[in-house]
């Protein structure tokens, strides 16, 4: 921003003509100056949140607190059949897990509560019943049977199934009649012949003449639980939303809800529809999968910044794509008018480097870095626990000693506790034999790494150890300086790969490197 200001000042640009384009585009986003900005986010719990909910939240959130508004936490849970037991927590826990925690949700209230639609069935009804006396809705009487049968013989003739609107048009003793007689009805929505246009702020002017394709929508089920059309706009109408951002598979919806507005005497929202997030190939994310739900990514070690970096990354909203992107620059950057159409192409290949990369900037911090401490100190007592044969291994300046120097070599912090890494928490069973068919030269190697640990005032740095070791190969008749280190390594680790050898003793420690050796010594 400060360089855009300097640029414009060079070339002569007032500053007010400046904050005129930036009024210009907050005013073609919608954004009124004396309004509150507040967007929602407004899953079903039917199942556990997963990448595709977590973009849409994430696009939420850093549009409101972009414009210092509110994110709003709602759950439409009227499909009370659907309902899996344990969602409604699973979506509010993974939004504070991931770094974008509701203003207002149903665990943490607030002033447009409550925020689950099964706990605002008496808004519905009120809603409901001013459509009815308009006339713009109206009790639908057939049964789930012959809307079954209508709905198999439109497949059978190839077309798509709609209701046929026969209850549109009862007098109103036929409406009294049917109520004395039987069960209690659904309430349909009348859709106009003209739909409004409208502007969506990703896809441009649109309109859907519903009505021409679609027979008329129910909007309140006979049980008194609304539908998603009705619902949606009650809702984002009493919440005093202000900008409708979700999946573009709503865009046709639009105009539905919009006729809905219109009836209700009440101003929409506007409208941003979000692309869909795919596959790498073009396919959709599929839940059943299982492993693109969030906590799958939680449990295997990836960091929030890792998933909210590559969600953004493989999409559109900002000016360039970049690795490596902290929520606060996402927020800094973010530009609802650069969303285009296309849809977002994830490839969860690369989401081991982008987590390489936000794990580097944790460890480059302290206070981070001491929280990583915490977090591999209880990996390495879940993974080893009683294996533990010195628990000195859990000491904080050893594990810190660890990350340290394996940032930007390990994707995740689990990686530290992986069979590759065993030896850093626990000594390797190596026998004579595996090292003698390396070099018969064991003893000599040994006793000459132990006097290079016993050199008084030799500091156990990476640099001095490189030297020191290429210096304990010379005078080795046949054998190579690769021999040499290849046998170190499997005396001090077991493997036959793994980091540098001068790195395998800075990590052990002069100590756990001497008992090691000796151990080797005395086999």
């Amino acid at each position: 921003m400060a360089a855009l200001l300097k640029r414009l000042l060079r070339l002569g640009t007032p500053l007010a003509a400046f904050g005129r384009s930036v009024g210009r585009r907050e005013a073609s986003l919608g954004i009124d100056p004396g309004a509150a900005v507040r967007v929602r986010f407004a899953p079903s719990p039917t199942g556990l949140l997963h990448l595709g909910g977590l973009r849409t939240a994430l696009y939420n959130y850093i549009f409101a607190k972009k414009y210092q508004g509110s994110f709003i936490l709602r759950l439409e849970d009227t499909d009370q059949s659907r309902l899996v037991p344990g969602a409604a927590e699973n979506i509010e826990d993974m939004l504070e897990w991931a770094g974008i925690p509701p203003d207002e949700s149903p665990r943490r209230g607030g002033p447009a509560g409550p925020y689950q639609q099964s706990r605002r069935l008496a808004l519905y009804a009120q809603a409901t019943e001013a459509l009815l006396k308009t006339g713009a809705a109206y009790p639908c009487f057939c049964s789930p049977q012959r809307l079954e049968l209508l709905k198999k013989e439109a497949l059978r003739n190839h077309q798509t199934p709609r209701y046929d609107n026969r209850c549109r048009n009862l007098s109103q003793e036929q409406v009294a009649q049917k109520l004395a007689e039987g069960p209690k009805p659904a309430i349909r929505f009348r859709l106009e012949e003209e739909a409004p246009a409208f502007q969506d702020l990703v896809y441009g002017w649109s309109r859907h003449e519903v009505a021409s394709v679609e027979g008329d929508p129910v909007i309140l089920k006979s049980d008194g639980f609304p539908t998603y059309h009705l619902a949606c706009v009650v809702d984002d109408h009493h919440m005093g939303i202000s900008h409708v951002l979700r999946g573009s598979e709503w865009l046709v919806s639009t105009s539905k809800h919009l006729l809905l507005y219109q009836a209700l005497g009440w101003q929409p929202p506007r409208f941003a529809h979000l692309p869909l997030l795919l596959n790498r190939d073009g396919s959709k994310l599929s839940k059943r999968q299982g492993d693109i739900f969030l906590e799958h990514f939680a449990a295997a070690g990836f960091l929030p910044d890792a998933l909210l970096d590559i969600i953004t990354n493989c999409g559109s909203g900002f000016a360039e794509n970049q690795m490596g992107r902290t929520l606060p620059e996402l927020i800094t950057q973010f530009d609802l008018t650069r969303i285009t159409c296309h849809s977002a192409l994830l490839d969860l290949e690369k989401l081991p480097e982008f987590n390489r990369l936000h794990l580097r900037r944790l460890v480059s911090s302290e206070v981070q870095r001491h929280h990583l401490v915490g977090q591999l100190q209880a990996l390495v007592e879940e993974a080893f626990g009683s294996h533990l044969q010195d628990r000195d291994v859990l000491d904080p300046a050893y594990v810190e000693r660890i990350i340290l120097l394996r940032q930007g070599h390990i994707c995740r912090l689990q990686d530290l506790v992986s069979p590759a890494y065993s030896y850093l928490w626990t000594r390797p069973a190596v026998g004579r034999a595996q090292l003698g068919a390396i070099s018969e030269k064991v003893d000599v190697i040994a006793e000459r790494l132990l006097g290079l640990l016993e050199k008084s005032g030799m500091g156990l740095t990476q640099e001095v150890l490189n030297g020191e070791l290429k210096k304990l190969s010379e005078g080795l008749e046949g054998t190579k300086h690769s021999h040499v280190m290849k046998l170190l390594r499997v005396a001090l680790s077991g493997q036959l790969q793994g980091p540098p050898v001068a790195e395998m003793m800075v990590s052990l420690g002069p100590t756990e490197v001497r008992e090691r050796i000796q151990k080797v010594l005395s086999s």
